[in-house]
């Protein structure tokens, strides 16, 4: 069990949410009338939701927005009602204003959108100045601090240990066809919506069938193809095929994830830290239902630069849930 739910922690997660260029962006700020305060969007977390998912519903229910999330930003801590809160944020971009006509209780109106008078009254686009003046809380400017100390813009290349699958030895045939368990089955429909918040359009996979069953639930949602690959299964791995692979994927411009097993992905972790001109991954080890991001920067062309090596924001890893995991930046 996390230690900090045992301990009473409120878990919640928010994003700065940016549209425009990305050299003069604008960020989105909510105004809570029971605090009469501006902040970024956040809120709790529900019971056993993954972090990941709280951050996008959080943002979508108090700005209408839909999202694409970018690197995680610090983690900010502070006391609440005598308990200790942790909030996780992330970069996000707006993909759209909202709309009435999809339902939501939110709409457009100029650079403001009509909040539904709940928790958020008002929701405002500012330039990041004007923005960081109109903040209540200097954590909330403290985070806009972190959003322009790199490239807002990032393209990320998912690495994802497949879900739980029973036990391998009570499974009685190829071990290529041991499908996932229950369990596993609700951990790929929770991955399905956290896969969601960077929107991967390439998606490939060991062919064993644990494997590529982690992944359907996203394939299917976006009407996509899973690419199977036996140099990236435990019984059919192939080295020098899948270093070709992970190389592909890092020199596309394109958002992508790749499914493997826990005795392949380190080996993949470490391709891909010396593909990035010899970045040293330290950890390489991921939960079953796990994975890590790694998030490139994009030049202003709109291809990943990978001439230097600062230009690889971060490597974040993430757990299964539940409890609520933890994002922790590994690079």
């Amino acid at each position: 069990m996390d230690r900090g739910m045992a301990k009473g922690m409120i878990r919640a997660a928010g994003a700065v949410v940016w549209r425009g260029n990305e050299a003069d962006p604008e960020v989105v700020l909510v105004h809570r009338p029971a605090y009469d305060d501006w902040s970024l969007p956040k809120g709790k977390l529900r019971r056993g939701e993954h972090v990941i998912a709280g951050a996008l519903r959080e943002v979508r229910e108090e700005t209408g927005l839909r999202v694409v999330l970018g690197r995680a930003l610090p983690p900010v801590h502070y006391m609440h009602d005598g308990r200790l809160k942790r909030v996780d944020y992330w970069l996000a971009r707006a993909l759209d204003d909202p709309t009435a006509a999809d339902g939501d209780q939110m709409a457009a109106v100029g650079d403001q959108v009509a909040a539904d008078g709940d928790e958020v009254d008002e929701v405002v686009w500012l330039p990041v100045e004007e923005a960081r003046r109109r903040l209540t809380y200097a954590w909330d400017r403290s985070l806009l601090r972190a959003a322009g100390a790199a490239p807002l813009l990032t393209t990320p290349l998912i690495l994802v240990r497949h879900a739980l699958a029973g036990s391998r030895r009570e499974w009685r045939g190829d071990d290529d066809r041991r499908p996932l368990d229950e369990r596993g089955r609700a951990q790929a429909e929770v991955l399905a919506t956290v896969l969601g918040a960077y929107l991967p359009s390439v998606l490939v996979s060991s062919h064993s069938r644990r494997c590529t069953q982690t992944l359907r639930p996203y394939a299917d949602r976006h009407g996509l193809e899973i690419r199977e690959e036996t140099a990236l299964s435990e019984s059919g791995y192939d080295p020098r095929e899948a270093e070709r692979t992970v190389r592909g994927l890092l020199a596309a411009h394109e958002p992508a994830v790749l499914c493997s097993h826990g005795k392949v992905l380190p080996e993949l972790l470490g391709v891909a830290g010396e593909a990035l001109r010899g970045v040293r991954i330290a950890d390489r080890t991921l939960a079953k239902g796990g994975f890590a991001v790694l998030h490139r920067a994009v030049d202003r062309a709109g291809a990943v630069d990978n001439d230097a090596a600062e230009h690889v924001l971060s490597l974040e890893r993430y757990t299964p849930q539940p409890p609520a995991p933890t994002p922790r930046v590994i690079l």
